[in-house]
């Protein structure tokens, strides 16, 4: 029988890549693994060859949505584990990581928000943003007083029943309503917005000829 010093393990991962954002840029980059790695990476993840300081490396496009790049990174790693590869992977990244689920899930929205924000191109497309941030009931800001409202009625009820000083849960409610009323103010700005419209650039037409009247002629 041989021993454990007769024989070698036998590794089946090719190489390590490593897909996380970088902090600086925000960029989704690739680094490490070979050229089959680098193939994987650009047709199952969207990314596109760099040529770094300490080599070549692999992101995805400054212009790619938030949501398809963490779906393209998903996919692009799991091409790779069957490809042999080993992958470290950003939880950040993983569309079906599930820790902190729900506040991750929370904060893409924000950062999507925050995208479409950035690239508006007309009135229309900013009233669209300011309807999600905004709109009653469903807006994110009416949701925040609902949980705003949600804290600090039952803390000055806690307060006042254990005898202590309401003054911190009334402040919060002072600034509870001064967020309500800013949040109407940004959906009467979203109302403005939504019916603005880009008017057509006026032309002027050239001017009739000038023809003598009948009495001129006569």
């Amino acid at each position: 029988m041989s021993g454990p010093q007769d024989s070698e393990p036998t590794f089946f991962v090719l190489d390590y890549v490593t897909i996380t954002r970088d902090p600086k840029t925000q960029l989704v980059v690739a680094i490490g693994g070979d050229e089959r790695a680098e193939g994987i990476l650009q047709t199952a993840g969207g990314f596109v060859s760099a040529a770094g300081p300490r080599g070549p490396y692999q992101h995805q496009p400054h212009t790619m949505p938030v949501e398809q790049q963490r779906q393209g990174a998903t996919a692009a790693a799991h091409a790779l584990l069957l490809a042999g590869f080993s992958v470290h992977l950003d939880s950040t990244l993983n569309v079906l990581a599930t820790a902190d689920g729900d506040q991750q899930a929370a904060h893409r929205s924000l950062q999507r928000l925050a995208e479409r924000a950035r690239n508006a191109a007309d009135d229309q497309e900013v009233a669209k943003v300011l309807t999600e941030i905004a709109a009653p009931h469903d807006g994110l800001l009416p949701r925040m007083v609902q949980t705003l409202i949600s804290t600090w009625a039952p803390w000055a009820e806690r307060l006042e029943n254990a005898g202590h000083e309401p003054d911190p849960a009334q402040r919060l409610m002072t600034a509870t309503n001064s967020l309500s009323n800013h949040a109407l103010q940004i959906e009467l700005i979203r109302n403005q917005a939504a019916r603005t419209t880009s008017a057509p650039a006026l032309t002027t037409a050239p001017a009739p000829p000038l023809s003598k009247s009948p009495a001129l002629r006569r």
